[in-house]
């Protein structure tokens, strides 16, 4: 059997229900899927192929899987940092949204996004942004796997000047986004509980079951918001949404820190998921999700990273490294969030998270072949004992060497071949001068 492309003399980190591990191993890939991987046996030939990858003796991997990023505010990188989120959302983001956010400006900070994204092992993002149009066409461009959201706010909003457009925006988009590659999921993407009315939240999540698209929505990010909830509403924002009914499978809710016991029971029940974001959390001090517990409920939860505006960047290894010893830091459990299960909150669950379990996430015969490579040989990767511990702890996005999506070959030797890094970085810091003057930063 011949296959389209080999990547062999590596160990194998599969991420199935068994998180087999084969070292040395193999993976061939064939029609963008994976159609053979396991242990390379002594002495045996090596498998045909028309492409062979020799992985020299690095890990292969799950490509990952980023479940919360606003792509374009890559723009706003390090812009206003050192604040309370209420102030930095209200007084610096969204001032800077209003006047700079642009079609064109969109698509640059995109298109950054998704080249740093790529080139630190990331295959997946799930995103939630405004002008999503032109953000479906950066990630074609980058061939990235994505599920995006059209934002909707009950204020002006870029591409949606008048909120009483926000649904029909939302739906022309999830009408025409296909289009742009059949590695994008359209979705939809309510920015709050507390920018978006009753009436708001439950047509948008009717848009999406419609569509059968994910719901996304930030959800008890910050001790103010869930004061205000009970407050305004009687009760927290997790009992808020439940009693709109959005609490079901095919939403995801961004963050969850504020959650307590009846919260967490209301979501197990309901059947969402949750995107963790330990490292935007913790720059803002909104606080540290229950994570344990939300496992302990049988809950899926993924991982990531926010936006840059609040990170300040996409790297999952950081992302990982950061989910893993906060929780055991907070529980006294040295045994809390062990590696493997980071591992899997970055890659199969968070692709279940987002509704993609069954196309990526894991190396798995039939599943696309959607694969990181990462080169152990740098001083801090040496020696390796534990994979699996080494991916968590000691691993960092330039380490990455290689990188499918879909069988396409989109990082080679560390290099991006699908989009042009030198030209990105001009215009984005061409943008960013613009940007600078009016912040007065």
């Amino acid at each position: 059997m011949t296959y389209d492309t080999l990547v062999h003399n590596g160990i194998v980190l599969t991420v199935n229900p068994d998180f087999d591990i084969f070292s040395p191993g193999f993976v061939g890939i064939r029609n963008s899927r994976i159609a053979a991987l396991g242990p390379a046996a002594v002495g045996a030939a090596r498998p045909q192929a028309a492409v062979c990858i020799d992985a020299r003796g690095g890990i292969i991997m799950p490509g990952l899987v980023n479940t919360h990023t606003h792509l374009p505010m890559t723009l706003f990188r390090g812009l206003a940092d050192d604040l309370p989120l209420e102030k930095w959302l209200h007084d610096h983001i969204f001032p800077a949204e209003r006047q700079h956010i642009s079609p064109a400006t969109v698509g640059w900070g995109a298109r950054l996004a998704c080249a740093e994204m790529l080139l630190s092992g990331t295959t997946t993002c799930c995103d939630g942004y405004f002008l999503e149009n032109q953000v479906a066409a950066a990630v074609a461009d980058s061939g990235m796997r994505a599920v995006l959201g059209q934002g909707i706010i009950d204020f002006a909003a870029p591409g949606v000047p008048d909120p009483k457009d926000n649904i029909t925006a939302a739906r022309d988009f999830l009408a025409h986004c296909r289009s742009r590659s059949p590695l994008i999921s359209p979705a939809v993407f309510c920015h709050s509980p507390y920018t978006c009315s009753a009436e708001t939240l439950r047509a948008a999540k009717a848009l999406a079951a419609e569509f059968g698209a994910l719901f996304q929505i930030h959800a008890a990010e910050t001790r103010q918001e869930c004061d205000e909830s009970r407050a305004r509403h009687g009760v927290s924002p997790i009992a808020y949404l439940d009693g709109l009914g959005l609490l079901t499978p095919g939403t995801l809710l961004v963050h969850c820190v504020w959650a307590d016991e009846r919260d967490i029971a209301r979501i197990a029940a309901g059947g969402a998921a949750i995107s963790h974001n330990p490292q935007s959390n913790m720059k803002l001090a909104s606080g540290i999700a229950p994570v344990p517990e939300f496992l302990a409920a049988g809950i899926t939860v993924g991982l990531g990273t926010d936006g840059c505006a609040s990170n300040n960047d996409l790297d999952l290894f950081h992302e990982m490294d950061t989910a893993a010893k906060l929780h055991k830091v907070r529980s006294g459990d040295p045994t809390a969030c062990a590696a493997r299960t980071v591992i899997e909150m970055a890659t199969i669950r968070g692709a279940e998270a987002i509704g993609l379990g069954a196309v990526s996430g894991s190396l798995e015969l039939g599943k696309a072949a959607d694969i990181t490579v990462l080169a152990t040989d740098a001083p801090h990767l040496v020696p390796i004992y534990h994979p699996a511990s080494h991916l968590v702890y000691t691993a960092r996005g330039d380490d990455v060497r290689e990188v499918f999506v879909a069988g396409r070959h989109l990082v080679a030797n560390g290099r991006l071949q699908s989009l042009d890094v030198g030209e990105i970085r001009r215009e984005v810091t061409a943008i960013a001068r613009k940007i600078r003057p009016s912040t007065g930063s």
